[in-house]
């Protein structure tokens, strides 16, 4: 029985609302899609999931660094964002490591992506100079 990804996503994200292992969850997500023949559709499913959590208080981020983050750093991440959300019942933080940001973070959320990397800034002097705008 096929669904609407919306559908789909409103299900999973109901019936996940207690689940704060976002890993897991895709983890989850991704078995049942493989077994529907679906596997293309994930990401796109799992941003749907998330914004639904995110409807209902739980706010999740994915921060990428090019080291790996420290314990204070990710408090103060997170502290950041229970400021932004004050509605949210959980903010949710999980750190990734990619060594192409070359410096600084990326936060992703739901609906919301966050690029204070050194690779987005030497991308954007990139693009400037050679538009001829700088």
């Amino acid at each position: 029985m096929k669904f609407v990804r919306s559908e789909l996503a409103a299900v999973i994200g109901e019936k996940t609302l207690h689940i704060t292992d976002f890993r897991a969850l895709a983890r989850e997500v991704a078995a049942y899609l493989i077994e529907q023949n679906s596997a293309s559709e994930l990401e796109s499913l799992m941003r749907d999931v998330l914004v639904y959590r995110q409807d209902h208080g739980i706010v999740e981020a994915e921060v990428t660094s090019a080291h790996e983050l420290g314990d204070e750093t990710l408090k103060q991440v997170k502290n950041l964002l229970e400021t932004h959300y004050p509605n949210a019942k959980h903010v949710v933080v999980h750190d990734s490591q990619d060594v192409a940001v070359i410096g600084g973070l990326k936060v992703q959320m739901a609906r919301e992506q966050l690029d204070m990397s050194v690779r987005a800034k030497l991308d954007k002097f990139r693009r400037l100079t050679t538009e001829g705008i700088l």
